[in-house]
């Protein structure tokens, strides 16, 4: 099964002492709120973690407020580890710009991490409510309502969420899950070959895939799908336990 993780990235946010200037040809100018808006988000889509924070910290330190900003920046402490100012962050972009799907969506996986799966499920109904064909609050609310024992409306979630992106193996996996969970095992095993199909390399699917047919008694198989995900993944313990 998918589970989200958390990342520490390697660097203290501390505070900007530097002036944030942009060069003209003629003169250096304060940038604008949306400069430095773009040149944040510009950073954070490069994967340059440290000079998107340094932005974000920045345009909030002058008393900007963006939603965009709130959101993204909140990511970035999320995957830091610090979820209460994470989640803090998420609520303040919430505010500020009411139906931004992805504040809602980021704000429901905060609350699955730290527990909250109640919220969390309204967060995510939130931001599909706005955005509709949001494929990834479907996968996730669906986690959460498996979470919760809605094993029903977990399956339905999820295969919302396969009809608008079909192409994904990590759902067809999770799906494979769920149809464990209910005890329909051979249904569990087409979804988690799907999942394989889509991507040979997906080793949690392997596994999965390797404890259904056990169930099923086709120990044999379930022995050389342990060994795929272990071959794909060495470090891969719960495979390692399960073979």
């Amino acid at each position: 099964r998918t589970k989200i993780e958390t990342f520490t990235v390697p660097f203290a946010l501390g505070e900007i002492k530097e002036n944030i200037t942009i060069n003209t040809t003629n003169t250096t100018i304060k940038p604008s709120e949306e400069q430095i808006i773009n040149q944040a988000i510009k950073f954070h889509q490069e994967g340059n973690i440290s000079k998107a924070t340094k932005y974000y910290q920045y345009f909030i330190d002058q008393g900007f407020n963006d939603h965009r900003v709130l959101a993204n920046y909140g990511n970035i402490l999320k995957d830091r580890g610090n979820l209460k100012e994470a989640e803090l962050l998420q609520r303040k972009a919430i505010k500020t710009k009411p139906d931004f799907a992805n504040a809602h969506y980021n704000l429901g996986n905060i609350l699955n991490l730290i527990g909250k799966l109640q919220e969390a499920e309204c967060s995510y109904k939130k931001a599909i409510k706005i955005k509709p064909n949001y494929a990834k609050a479907y996968c996730n609310k669906s986690n959460v309502l498996r979470d919760m024992g809605k094993l029903e409306e977990a399956e339905f979630s999820i295969l919302k969420a396969i009809e608008l992106n079909p192409d994904l193996p990590m759902l067809n996996s999770n799906l494979g899950a769920i149809l464990k969970d209910l005890g329909k095992l051979k249904e569990a095993e087409l979804s988690q070959r799907k999942a394989i199909e889509l991507n040979p390399r997906l080793a949690n699917a392997h596994s999965n895939l390797g404890n259904i047919l056990r169930d099923l008694g086709k120990l044999q198989d379930a022995e050389i799908a342990q060994r795929n995900a272990i071959k794909i993944k060495p470090d891969y313990s719960e495979a390692h336990y399960n073979l």
